[in-house]
């Protein structure tokens, strides 16, 4: 096994040895287990760096693994235990190594009731195995396997440590999920079937399927990772998700885990099912404009913090499903920016959103106000935050949803950019109304200040030293996928 590989495993195992430390903790000891699941985490952090410095391109074809490990899983069935990374995934990877690290640090002085914070670091670091798993599978029951790893995990994080309508929103989520799961597992079922094989490196490209197959395929795992994107109207489940989650929950569920259907749709939807992928094109990009008009015009009505973040995430997504539904490499480059670009503002933002609910014991607009005067840099952050969100030009998010736009009208579809753009207008009306209420109104209340506010900015402060160079992370992307990306782009031309 050489360095890359190991790597790959390390990604993988650190997390998973880290889980069970934490969990295997007797209960006297919550911090040191809290402590020692962060420690793995910032291991598996530093392994996804490494993962880059090692890196490799290599092979031919749409998908070229910088390290790939390819082992025998079930010799019987003729499935492999196949990892890799490359520019498309790389990224993400990366992504969900640091902010599970910053969670995991945030439970360090935080911990929701009902307490037990160790078993709360436990299931974020199972998630990230299986969200890691999704990043780095090239083989495609892999692939499925790390999906579903996420599931109950995800459930116990909102049942146990969420709002009063916990149980409930748990409930809607694992619904939801399940029944992508179902559409994936046949999808995946009929392409393993009428190809004979899941490497998806061999799949990709169509792997002679017959257009049929290639149709019905792509429809299936279309709406499968469409749950979990969310696209409109798949999207039910998330606003009520975040809303009652704890902060870490909203924070991973934000930034990585909806990434999991963006990047399932671009990897294994039309990677796959290129034909597919020509057929449902339109259809695609009409739902993903929908989903940036309905979430900007619901995020106008909103009256609370993280219900408003919530629906933000339902357009900005949509950007991300139009780059990709226009099926070139620029919408794909916008797919990706977008992609890294959202995972960090709406972390940052979630974060923020706790701290003000944390400090005013409310999150419900009307009952704040005067954050400037009350919590200066907190307002000033929220502020920054707030404008990278909107797409300030300039800053990463901006660059995704204008590659977006741009890759619409070059895909000939002039009215769907157009209005597009015009959600995108909407993005700017309502994060300015939230900043006049909750930074710039009357104050209405005292904060309570945080007993850790060194550690509290420690917890998060990577994140705001990312949001103050956001306009770099346009270039990185695209210097890390453009390969990919223009190779993946030739597969559906």
């Amino acid at each position: 096994m050489n360095s890359g590989q190991a790597l790959l495993v390390a990604t993988l195992a650190l997390p998973a040895v880290g889980a069970f430390a934490a969990a295997a903790v007797p209960a006297r000891l919550d911090r040191a287990g809290r402590i020692a699941g962060t420690v793995a985490a910032a291991l598996t952090f530093v392994a996804s760096l490494l993962l880059l410095s090692h890196g490799t391109p290599g092979g031919t074809g749409p998908i070229r693994p910088w390290h790939e490990l390819n082992q025998p899983w079930v010799p019987g069935l003729a499935l492999r235990f196949h990892l890799g990374v490359d520019g498309v995934s790389y990224p993400l990877v990366a992504l969900t190594a640091l902010l599970t690290l910053l969670c995991c640090g945030y439970t360090l002085w935080k911990v929701p009731e009902p307490g037990r914070g160790r078993l709360l670091v436990a299931l974020l670091l199972v998630i990230e195995v299986g969200i890691l798993g999704v990043f780095e599978a090239l083989d495609l029951v892999l692939f499925f396997v790390f999906f579903e790893i996420v599931l109950l995990p995800m459930y116990a994080v909102i049942a146990v440590w969420g709002g009063e309508e916990r149980r409930r929103a748990a409930r809607k989520f694992v619904l939801y999920t399940l029944f992508g799961s179902v559409l994936l597992l046949v999808g995946v079922f009929v392409v393993v079937s009428k190809a004979g094989t899941a490497d998806l490196i061999a799949l990709t490209g169509g792997a002679g399927l017959p257009r049929g197959a290639q149709l019905f395929a792509f429809t299936l795992l279309a709406l499968a990772f469409a749950v979990k994107s969310p696209l409109w109207p798949l999207h039910t489940w998330l606003p009520d998700a975040h809303t009652e989650a704890p902060t870490v929950g909203s924070v991973i569920l934000a930034g990585v885990l909806l990434k999991m259907g963006t990047y399932g749709l671009l990897r294994v939807g039309v990677g796959v099912a290129p034909e597919g992928a020509r057929w449902a094109a339109p259809v695609l990009g009409a739902l993903a404009v929908a989903a940036i008009v309905i979430g900007g015009l619901v995020c106008l009505a909103q009256t609370e913090l993280k219900r408003l973040i919530a629906y933000s995430s339902v357009g900005h997504m949509g950007f991300v499903l139009l780059g990709i539904a226009t099926l070139t490499a620029t919408g794909a480059q916008a797919a990706l920016i977008g992609n890294i670009a959202h995972g960090v503002i709406t972390g940052l933002l979630f974060f923020l959103a706790g701290a003000i609910k944390d400090r005013a014991h409310t999150g419900l607009l009307p009952e704040l106000g005067g954050l400037r005067e009350t919590a200066p840099a907190l307002a000033g952050l929220l502020g920054y935050a707030a404008i990278a969100s909107l797409g300030l030009p300039g800053l990463a998010g901006f660059w995704g949803e204008a590659f977006a736009v741009v890759a619409a009208l070059r895909r000939g579809w002039t009215g769907l950019a157009v209005v597009a753009a015009l959600g995108a207008a909407l993005a700017a009306a309502y994060f300015l109304r939230l900043l006049r209420q909750v930074t710039h109104g009357p104050a209405l209340k005292p904060l309570a200040q945080p007993r850790l506010a060194g550690a509290e900015l420690l917890s998060w402060g990577p994140l705001v030293v990312l949001a103050l160079v956001l306009g770099l992370v346009p270039a990185a992307v695209l210097n890390l996928s453009a390969d990919a990306v223009r190779a993946l782009a030739e597969v559906v031309r």
